[in-house]
């Protein structure tokens, strides 16, 4: 794009100053002839065919400066005012093929930085409201503490240490989130086998299913190629997936954990469970921050972090719902060369 604009220029200042050594060589032919013509006595033909071309010439280089000036002025402005925080701002798209493209280049900017603004007033409010309930707990019980409402004991001590827990856990998880989209998460990646990951993660999680009256069943194919990744931060996400399954499944209902090939030639893990399934409005926000039911617990970072641990390790993660059979949560991670 920018070697073609280039050759525009270049071509537009070839024309200006080829009119202009046109221009120049009729002034000094007419010039000639008016000396000339005085002796003769008449000169008015060359001075109106002079005069005509320069017009055409003065017409031809205005409307070409025009066409280019008027569509940098345009951008111009509008960065200004995406630079004062104006990211509502949109070009016309007019004026040479260059122009219209950097129009259309200089919108998309400002989408993503609109939409990145909002993304972080969300972000702040989400925040504000998580952080409140503790907050308040945490100052309720120490006020009654002070005043001697509340005797000093365990029971009205250890409220307020789990609400700082789940302060904890919060900032924790928004600051894994945040290294993780940033690109900056350092991953140990080790060679795995990914039979050996889910029947790790499913251990962990074998004894709160059965109190649960919950099956919990596992299902890895044979010879499955190794997977390069991080065994802590992927089971995070197989921890995530599990504990959600699980927290969802009523009594009497299953759970499966699968590790495959998948058609891609990576190695797909799989979380299905029997519960209500996800409510259809909000599949396609299951993966952003702070998106949870009405009756679940937590932040609602669970999911979005999976998502971020997944993509880092160059995979990617999905859910679907079967109406009346519950989620089905697949990550594709590459596999071993």
């Amino acid at each position: 794009m920018r070697r073609h604009f280039a050759r525009r220029v270049a071509v537009f200042l070839l024309l200006f100053f080829g009119l202009m050594f046109v221009v120049n060589a009729l002034a000094w032919g007419l010039f000639s002839g008016i000396f000339d013509g005085e002796r003769d006595g008449g000169f008015g033909p060359a001075v109106v065919v002079l005069s005509f071309g320069l017009l055409l010439a003065f017409f031809a280089v205005g409307r070409a400066v025009r066409r280019m000036a008027v569509p940098v002025g345009d951008v111009m402005e509008a960065a200004d005012r995406v630079a004062a925080g104006d990211y509502a701002v949109r070009l016309q798209e007019r004026g040479s093929r260059e122009m219209r493209r950097l129009a259309r280049s200089f919108n998309a900017m400002a989408e993503k930085l609109e939409a990145g603004e909002q993304h972080r007033r969300n972000l702040l409010a989400d925040v504000t409201h998580e952080l409140r309930t503790p907050l308040s707990v945490i100052q309720g019980n120490l006020e009654g503490l002070v005043d001697g409402v509340y005797p000093p004991d365990r029971a009205h001590v250890e409220p307020v240490l789990e609400e700082t827990r789940v302060m904890s856990r919060l900032l924790e998880d928004l600051q894994t989130l945040s290294t993780a989209e940033a690109g900056a998460l350092r991953l140990h990646r080790e060679s795995l086998d990914p039979a050996e990951l889910v029947t790790d993660a499913v251990a962990a999680f074998r004894s709160s299913a059965a109190a649960g009256g919950i099956d919990l069943a596992l299902r890895a194919a044979a010879d499955l190629p190794s997977v390069e990744a991080d065994p802590v931060r992927i089971g995070e996400v197989l921890a995530n997936l599990l504990h959600n399954a699980v927290r969802h499944t009523p009594a009497g209902g299953s759970v499966v954990v699968e590790a495959r090939r998948a058609e891609d030639g990576g190695i797909a893990f799989t979380v299905t469970d029997t519960g209500p399934g996800i409510p259809a409005k909000d599949l396609p926000h299951v993966f952003d921050r702070f998106v949870k039911a009405s009756e679940s617990g937590g932040a609602g970072l669970g999911l979005a972090i999976a998502k971020s641990l997944v993509e880092a390790h160059g995979g990617a993660i999905t859910a679907e719902i079967e109406p009346g059979r519950g989620t089905r949560v697949q990550f594709v991670l590459p596999a071993k060369r």
